[in-house]
């Protein structure tokens, strides 16, 4: 009789990948599944066909030292729990058996080998190896990432770009990016982050032991992301000098800065800042299979004493000035993952806060959370992880103290600015979501959610005010401020008693970026005016572009006024931290509803120039699935007013919906000019 051998084995990647919704890594040359779910690996018998009576398959699955060894059988019924290797009694061929390998939905992460041996009665055997990866599952009931609506699946977990919401609450800016997980070598170098982490390093066993669970998986690669105590990704850079890499606000997609990390041999990529480390990390978890979303918590505090109150000191004419420890970023950018926390009591599922931003450190390392949004909204500050850091984050009380001559002349308390609008992309749609409620109690319901007034409360306004027991001050911007045009606010003053004052008047713009203190004063106004009994005034002002071009770009200002009574010295403080909305580049597409794979299409790049002198640039293209790398053009200096037309060709590779984005980096002026479009790719 002749032996029994295995020729080859199929891993019948295509029909494998789409059952398991990882088609779209076929840049991978091995096998991606999903945990909980079988997969088939078609077997090549030589020799004799397979005899059920006589001869027997036996399987080893091997992640590093650990194993699991089972007998390949023919019942189909398989454990949540536990590995299981079957074949299909209908339609078994004994020349080409089909081999059915489940995962338990608890199955560690990571990138499997398996040797698959055919045992003859005589006792000969003949071998063979393979491999493939394994990912969290969250179309699996079981799976501890299951998330139960398809939309939030594909948009938190294939989705391969999206918005990060940046600028203020008032005047939102959309930046696109690229989440990249189906570029080529994105899906390995995520897998080796896990390699490269310091928890693998020291313990390899124990580590791939942890990778069942997503709350240490969350850990690990909130660390990583950041290089502060590992082999990280990102460098972190809040100077003004990126002479030594790239500045965090050109980055466009996650790709580049994890090839570039891979490429140097897991050296950290210079520089990134929150929203950088953020969607970083947002690749990182959907490319391992755990829903995860970006998102943007405006006023953000960063309280270092844990007293959740954050000072802010101005001069008597209205100068912010840099007298704190503690600060408060205009916005501030981290992610959600969804899983259940079976660490914790029950009613704690859901969203889980993690922050790879090195701020603080969590048990003795740089990385936060995973906090659950329900304890932060609770204030359960007693439960894992990082609880009362993100708490203080949305919830800290604001103190603004003015100064004179070393001594606090003037006291107020904001409890509304911090957290004031927390949000995210929408599913589905290019826009936001308001999930400010999620976090905090909203003290009023919101009717619409284009203004500050309906995201914060009734009784607040485009303003902020300031009170004493002589007189009222608020500062009120007209509408939000876009480029190109003036800042026009006005400055109401209420006498609030029965006899006449004479008020000094200080008004003053500072450039700021969104995580530090203001720089110098660029614009001033300084007078007097008098106020009758009971009189309400209102002041108009406005500061034209040509003030403000040359500090503001991606770059925010910091408006205050300071009245103060020349009689009694009393004085009152009303600012305001604002953004000027930069020009949109225009993306339009030549029949943009029969887009197909590797059919050549057309797109349009317009720009017109809003700003008072004559720009130009570099205007650079890119779209995972759409470009292959990236196509940049030379913008010569156009005029105020003038408008340039830019024309491409590109042919998709991918299929869904694709994200084809455009920046232009002005070579004159601090400023990236933005703009993208959504692309519906179809099956042919």
């Amino acid at each position: 009789m002749e032996d029994l051998n295995i020729q080859y084995v199929n891993m019948e990647q295509s029909e494998n990948m789409e059952k398991h919704r990882t088609e779209d890594f076929s840049n991978s040359k091995t096998l991606v599944v999903r945990r909980g779910d079988p997969f088939k690996i078609g077997v090549q018998l030589k020799g004799r066909p397979f005899n059920p009576k006589t001869d027997s398959l036996m399987i080893k699955v091997m992640l590093g030292r650990l194993y699991v060894l089972m007998p390949v059988t023919f019942s189909k019924k398989t454990s949540s729990s536990h590995w299981k290797a079957y074949i299909d009694p209908q339609g078994f061929n004994p020349y080409k058996p089909s081999i059915f390998l489940s995962s338990p939905a608890s199955a560690p992460v990571g990138c499997y080998r398996f040797q698959l041996c055919v045992l003859s009665q005589d006792g000969k055997r003949s071998c063979t190896y393979g491999k493939f990866i394994l990912l969290f599952n969250p179309w699996c009931s079981d799976d501890a990432v299951h998330i139960p609506f398809e939309d939030q699946r594909e948009e938190y977990v294939q989705s391969d770009s999206g918005l990060l919401f940046m600028g203020t609450a008032m005047n939102l800016v959309s930046r696109p990016w690229s989440f990249d997980q189906y570029e080529p070598g994105v899906l390995e170098t995520c897998l080796n982050l896990l390699q490269v982490s310091p928890q693998h390093q020291k313990s390899q066993r124990r580590d791939y032991l942890n990778r069942n669970n997503p709350v240490y998986i969350c850990r690990v690669v909130s660390a990583m992301i950041n290089c502060e105590d590992d082999r990280g990704v990102l460098k972190g850079n809040w100077s003004s000098d990126f002479k030594e890499g790239v500045h965090p606000s050109m980055w466009t997609g996650s790709g580049d800065i994890l090839k570039q990390w891979a490429q140097s041999g897991y050296s950290p990529v210079r520089y990134g800042q929150c929203w950088v480390f953020a969607a970083v990390m947002c690749t990182v978890m959907r490319v391992l299979g755990i829903p995860c979303r970006v998102v943007t918590n405006f006023n953000s505090a960063h309280d270092t004493n844990d007293n959740l109150v954050i000072e802010e000191y101005y001069s008597e004419k209205g100068q912010k000035l840099n007298h704190s420890k503690d600060s408060i970023w205009n916005f501030h950018v981290w992610v959600e993952c969804w899983m259940n926390r079976q660490d914790l009591e029950s009613g704690l599922d859901g969203w889980q806060v993690l922050d790879p931003t090195p701020q603080e450190r969590s048990g003795g390392v740089f990385c936060c959370g995973p906090a659950p949004v329900k304890a932060v909204k609770n204030r359960r500050v007693d439960l894992l992880y990082d609880i009362p850091f993100v708490y203080a984050e949305v919830n800290a009380d604001i103190h603004k103290i003015i100064m004179s001559q070393g001594k606090v002349v003037s006291f107020s308390k904001d409890t509304e600015r911090v957290g004031s609008f927390i949000c995210t992309k929408a599913v589905g749609f290019p826009r936001f979501q308001n999930i400010t409620g999620n976090y905090k109690c909203i003290k009023s319901p919101t009717s619409t959610l284009t203004s500050r007034s309906s995201i914060i409360s009734e009784e607040s306004t485009l303003s902020r005010e300031g009170s004493s027991k002589g007189v009222s001050v608020s500062l009120t911007l007209d509408k939000s401020p876009v480029a190109g045009e003036p800042v026009r606010f006005m400055v109401k003053v209420m006498n609030k008693q029965s006899v006449a004052k004479t008020m000094k008047v200080h008004l003053n713009a500072q450039a700021k970026e969104y995580n530090n203190s203001p720089s110098d004063t660029f614009w001033e106004v300084h007078g007097f005016t008098k106020l009758a009994p009971r009189q309400v005034m209102v002041l108009h002002q406005q500061i034209v572009p040509a003030q403000y071009e040359d500090v503001v770009g991606d770059d925010l200002i910091n408006l205050a006024v300071v009245l103060e009574d020349v009689e009694s010295h009393e004085r009152v403080l009303a600012s305001e931290e604002i953004n000027i909305a930069s020009p949109q580049l225009t993306i339009q597409i030549a029949d943009e509803n029969s887009i197909m794979p590797n059919k050549e299409q057309t797109a349009t790049l317009i720009f017109t120039n809003p700003f008072s002198n004559p720009v130009s640039g570099v205007l650079t293209v890119a779209g995972a699935g759409l470009i292959r790398g990236k196509i940049q053009f030379s913008m010569s200096p156009l005029r105020p007013g003038g408008r340039v037309e830019q024309r491409l060709t590109f042919i998709p590779t991918m299929v869904g919906a694709k994200m084809l984005q455009a920046s232009l980096s002005l070579k004159n002026l601090n400023c990236t000019i933005r703009g993208f479009k959504m692309v519906s790719v179809n099956r042919k």
